[in-house]
């Protein structure tokens, strides 16, 4: 049983939600996202609440449960409050600056590196790292971690870019003998 899937989900005062044959959608004060759910799970709204139910009781229906109430969940967060990760840099003459709507990183590589920031995401950079913000929880996180994964941190400087507040395990370097 999923304890997830089992809680009913509240919908706040400024948030709308309807479910027209398996594509759900919410609208909200910041915006609007739509998911498509696949037929394995009813979801029911009554009022101001959303609950879920399996069709079946095997354990494809049952991963699927506590999932959807996990995607519905992050969906209304994302469309009253939104979401936000930071990352620093950290590293001589590493910078990232924002032109437009890309993102030009010098990382002590050969060339510059230019990502172009999706739509529905808001890149901010200023001294001490950058930030994206928007509505959709997993699109935020996927392009921050893509971002990271350019210059992932290295253990014995610390250099390169990290998500504010991660601790980086430092290891001692080599030890001269005299």
């Amino acid at each position: 049983m999923s304890r997830i899937g089992k809680k009913i989900i509240n919908i706040p005062e400024k948030v709308e939600v309807t479910n027209a044959s398996g594509l759900l959608t919410v609208k909200g004060p910041l915006g609007t996202l739509t998911r498509q759910f696949k037929p394995a799970i009813e979801i029911k709204i009554d009022g101001r609440e959303i609950s879920l139910t399996p069709k079946k009781m095997d354990s494809e229906h049952r991963s699927l449960w506590g999932t959807y109430g996990a995607h519905i969940l992050n969906m209304i967060i994302g469309v009253t409050k939104g979401y936000e990760k930071k990352l620093t840099i950290e590293g001589v003459g590493y910078k990232v600056n924002v032109k437009g709507d890309k993102l030009a990183m010098e990382l002590g590589l050969s060339h510059d590196v230019e990502v172009q920031i999706p739509v529905g995401i808001k890149a901010v950079s200023d001294k001490e790292g950058f930030a994206f913000s928007g509505l959709d929880k997993e699109l935020v996180g996927q392009f921050a971690a893509m971002i990271r994964s350019y210059k992932k941190v290295e253990p014995y400087k610390g250099k390169g870019i990290r998500y504010v507040g991660e601790v980086v395990r430092r290891k001692q370097g080599k030890k001269s003998t005299v």
